[in-house]
């Protein structure tokens, strides 16, 4: 009988923590009302899935670990109907997270290794007995920057018996992460590469046979290579198709024999859609027959912490297996959860007298959960992604822009507020993303029924150039607003003149009002003035980092304590309070406050806006964390 070992799970459902007010407060996470709901199976920021039958019930269930905050921990999804593509039960956490877990099947059982360790016994409890396999660091002297992901997988490389190891490993040297791209937007560091070591099995112990090659060259992709050896192509020898730290595979036949491999030149796997492409990047991949048909699969994690089905068809075209293209698996309705690092605004987006959530997130899409009503506890249906002139709105980073290269090529980091801006009755949406352009949608439809233009730029009326952070490649057309990447971008009526006005970080951090004022026919922004001071007279500069470090502030304005008067509430370990306490020559002064709890729920940031559920007309507090879901506040 499988033993599950349970974890005290009390911060998912509320802990306790002083604030700033001298209240009790406790988050807990946002929920489904409606339970017969199905939604993406996911756990928190980066899956790493491991396909086993657990409970030992005759049917493929999913373990996935989750290395980030809050939502780290190994999770067990079970299959119930035991379908090729079943509805998994909601997630039961089942042990501390594994950073770099790799799953192989040794004589038909699951054997999981973790950086040079075997979790032995895995079933009873995750890492109930870690044993030494070799040395994990044994490979770092080939690495001048200590890598990021090292993959150990158990595989009979060489077919004589026993069981060798293969080790991915990717390398940032020559990539160096941040601030290299020229002033034409081209990236001058080096690539990222992901290289496959085996180790041999001689007599019991492990000697390092060096990086596995392929064409004649050393086997390299881009990052994280997530090696799997299988029978792709059922030739009767190991084939291996690789990952990467984007978003496609590589597939590598072995053109020599079972028990002397030679690796031919890599191909990108493919199907009638073109390249197959995960839907984020940080992909994880793991080679299992998931439907018993005979045939290789691939079982693959998502950075936003969902799992996809990429089935192999049995069939082989221009040398290489054909796959379909990734299916994404379905669970019981739980938490709500819309990617990673979630950027909720609160509104009655539909006009139906409650409050919705309008929402971005890594991936740079923009969502819309919807309140179907509910007293007290809203009942919200499963979000779907917002569209504007008719195609899905996904903001992405592309090969150059984001600061920190075109490894995040697919992040968009999207943020954003709802209002009015343009002053006709409707309700449009105003963005900020990985690029730092300010931009915004205009509402085309009607009251009830909105509708998307597509973007265009926030227009100020600068007197000179249009300013941009220092470490901007790209130069802003001479009416665009350019500033921090990351950053929210919150329109408000701040002086209450009956036009929309914005604050938001400017492109050196300082949080700046950007105020509204008629010029001819249009309505454009003036400059950003820094009208917000600390108590000693200081402006609030949110954010005094460079590059890759500057931006990702995200922020509400909103009357925190009741006053009357706007507070200023940002990310923080949860969220930290900045009141209001005073305006004079202009100027708005605000003083630091602290967190609003002591639980943490922050890994990169969290994302802060108001909620009022149970019509008190006092704001409680709802955030984005980084584990795609949706933590509330009541006060």
């Amino acid at each position: 009988m499988m033993r599950h070992i349970q974890f005290t799970l009390a911060f998912f459902f509320g802990v306790g923590g002083s604030v700033a007010t001298g209240q009790s407060a406790e988050f807990s996470r946002v929920s489904y009302q409606d339970k017969r709901l199905v939604t993406d199976l996911g756990v928190g920021l980066w899956a790493w899935p491991l396909p086993m039958d657990y409970d030992q019930d005759g049917d493929m269930d999913l373990v996935v670990s989750c290395p980030d905050v809050p939502f780290r921990g190994v999770y067990f999804f079970e299959n119930k109907s035991g379908g090729e593509f079943p509805v998994f039960e909601a997630p039961v956490r089942v042990g501390e997270y594994i950073r770099n877990p790799q799953i192989s099947y040794v004589k038909g059982a699951p054997r999981v290794i973790d950086r040079g360790y075997e979790l032995v016994d895995f079933r009873s409890g995750a890492n109930s007995y870690r044993r030494l396999i070799f040395p994990p660091d044994s490979l770092m002297t080939d690495f001048k920057k200590k890598p990021r992901f090292t993959q150990y997988t158990y595989v009979d490389y060489d077919g004589d018996g026993d069981q060798d190891v293969v080790v991915g490993v990717d390398d940032w040297t020559q990539y160096g992460w941040d601030n290299a791209f020229d002033k034409n937007g081209n990236w001058t560091n080096g690539p990222l590469h992901g290289y496959v070591y085996l180790f041999e099995n001689v007599n019991g112990g492990y000697t390092n046979r060096g990086r596995v090659k392929a064409g004649g060259e050393i086997l390299d992709v881009y990052g994280a290579p997530s090696p799997q050896f299988a029978d792709f192509d059922r030739d009767g020898d190991l084939d291996i198709i690789c990952g990467e730290f984007l978003d496609s595979f590589t597939y590598f036949e072995n053109t020599g024999t079972r028990t002397t491999p030679e690796y031919a030149k890599g191909k990108k796997l493919r199907n009638a859609s073109g390249i197959i492409r995960m839907d984020l990047e940080m992909i994880i991949p793991v080679a299992v027959d998931w439907n018993g048909d005979g045939h290789t699969d691939l079982v693959v994690g998502d950075e936003d912490g969902r799992v996809a089905y990429v089935k192999n068809t049995g069939r082989m075209e221009d040398g290489a297996p054909v796959f379909d293209s990734p299916r994404y698996f379905q669970q019981k309705a739980g938490f709500i959860k819309f990617g990673a690092l979630p950027t909720p605004f609160s509104v009655d987006w539909d006009d139906d007298g409650d409050q919705d959530i309008v929402i971005g997130n890594s991936a740079g899409y923009i969502g819309f959960i919807e309140n179907r009503g509910g007293k007290g506890v809203p009942d919200f249906a499963p979000p779907r992604y917002l569209e504007a002139d008719g195609k899905v709105i996904r903001i992405q980073a592309g090969q150059n822009g984001s600061i920190q290269g075109p490894a995040e090529a697919k992040w968009g980091y999207t943020t954003l507020s709802v209002a009015d801006w343009d002053g006709d009755g409707l309700k449009d949406l105003i963005v900020n993303s990985i690029w730092g352009k300010v931009q915004w949608y205009k509402n085309t439809g009607t009251k009830g029924a909105p509708r998307l233009a597509s973007a265009a730029p926030v227009q100020v009326d600068w007197k000179g150039p249009a300013p941009k952070p220092a470490w901007n490649w790209w130069v802003p057309g001479p009416a665009e607003l350019s500033t921090q990447w990351r950053t929210t971008p919150f329109a408000v009526d701040w002086n209450k003149d009956g036009l929309t006005d914005l604050v938001m970080l400017d492109h050196e951090g300082y949080l700046a009002f950007f105020e509204r004022f008629k010029k001819g026919s249009e309505h454009p922004l003036r400059p950003g003035n820094r009208i917000f001071c600390l108590e000693d007279g200081t402006p609030l500069r949110l954010n005094q980092k460079n590059a890759g470090g500057s931006g990702r502030r995200k922020f509400t304005l909103m009357d925190w304590d009741r006053d009357g008067d706007l507070d200023l509430v940002i990310d923080g370990k949860n969220a930290e309070w900045y009141e209001q306490v005073g305006k004079k020559g202009g100027k708005v002064t605000f003083l630091h406050r602290g967190d609003v709890s002591a639980l943490k729920l922050a890994g990169h940031d969290t994302s802060p806006t108001p909620v009022d559920w149970d019509g008190e007309g006092a704001p409680d507090l709802l955030l984005g964390a980084e584990d795609g879901l949706l933590y509330y506040l009541k006060r």
